[in-house]
């Protein structure tokens, strides 16, 4: 009767798949053997990287790559031994080592990833080798309480941009625009004030602000690929020649997104930006005013108590349940929204 691997499993304890760095990442391989089974050697392999890839057509332009985790361990046979025989039934493999501190959070885009994942390879004496993987995600938290304080005061900026020909009626379009404050994370409300005096002679056609990504890609220390878009979006109507907008406390919804700039990672590196746009009527460029925010895992707590033993507002989405399911699923939904620098 000839063998039969019915099962070949990567088991992680955390079903969730979720750890954090210093985090020991356990579980175990689970073989199911129809019939006695002679075995050489069962190898693991936990694999932490970071790619950069950019294609024009079929070509390769650039490629770029590290290494975050690079461990490898026997589970089952050494080097100069002969095959061990498993005997018909179930078989488990435990393992277990510590994660690195400083690892990056899990990330894929369009021209690069950062992922985890562990492999298992269980060889025969035939030279037949079986081989299965299972990903695991990894998020490096922000918490924005150890960041600088700055990012928990409003944020206010301001312009003023000629439009039109002076000598035939031109005049300044006078813009201030405040954040209530410069530090978020998934699931908060950005609160905008903004005013707008419209003192030239062109129509205004509308304001609005947008939470906006950028992702930059870099290959052997050079800027290689970039991609930005808009995230969230909020417009207001025209502005007449003469006439004012205010803006109050309006909200912007921070979508499920991974914390700026990818920590320990030298490939990509991610920031994010509120741009308050002004557009005119007539054949005027529109009138851009950016400012850089910073999102974080672990939201501000004004009683100074750690977080982790806090109760969350209903608003926030706890990271430990909604990363898993956000973080390892490329985001295609974003692409038809891309914006120009």
């Amino acid at each position: 009767m000839p063998r039969k691997l019915l099962k070949f499993l990567i088991l992680f304890d955390n079903t969730s798949l979720l750890y954090f760095p210093g985090q020991f990442l356990s579980g175990r391989v689970l073989l199911e053997l129809q019939d006695d089974t002679p075995v050489l050697g069962l190898h693991f392999h936990v694999v932490g990287e970071g790619v950069v890839r950019v294609r024009s057509g079929r070509q390769e332009k650039s490629y770029d790559k590290e290494n975050y985790i690079d461990f490898r361990m026997r589970l089952l046979g050494d080097v100069d031994q002969a095959a061990s025989i498993l005997s018909p039934g179930i078989h488990s493999f435990p393992f277990k080592l510590g994660l690195p501190v400083g690892l990056p959070s899990t990330f894929l885009g369009r021209y690069g990833w950062i992922q985890y994942f562990c492999k298992a390879a269980l060889r025969e004496p035939s030279g037949l080798i079986h081989k299965n993987h299972q990903v695991f995600i990894v998020m490096n938290p922000i918490d924005l309480n150890l960041e600088p304080p700055v990012l928990a005061e409003k944020f206010t900026t301001s312009f003023e941009h000629q439009l039109g020909v002076t000598c035939v009626g031109g005049g300044l379009v006078k813009c201030k625009v405040c954040l209530d404050r410069g530090g978020f994370v998934p699931g908060e409300s950005i609160l905008i004030s903004a005013t707008i005096f419209n003192n030239s002679k062109v129509t205004i056609k509308n304001t609005r602000a947008a939470v906006t990504e950028t992702i930059s890609y870099f290959a052997h220390e050079k800027l290689v690929q970039t991609e930005k878009r808009e995230l969230a979006v909020l417009i207001r109507g025209k502005i007449r020649p003469g006439s004012h907008q205010e803006w109050k406390n309006e909200t912007l919804y921070v979508p499920p997104l991974p914390p700026t700039n990818l920590r320990g990672c030298h490939l990509i590196k991610i920031n994010y930006d509120v741009y308050f746009i002004v557009e005119p009527k007539s054949i005027e460029k529109q009138i851009k005013l950016q400012l850089p925010i910073t999102l974080g895992t672990y939201p501000f707590n004004s009683d100074g108590k750690n977080n982790a033993n806090d109760e969350w507002p209903d608003t926030i989405v706890k990271p430990e349940t909604h990363y898993p399911s956000t973080l390892p699923i490329f985001r295609p939904f974003l692409h038809d929204n891309k914006v120009e620098s």
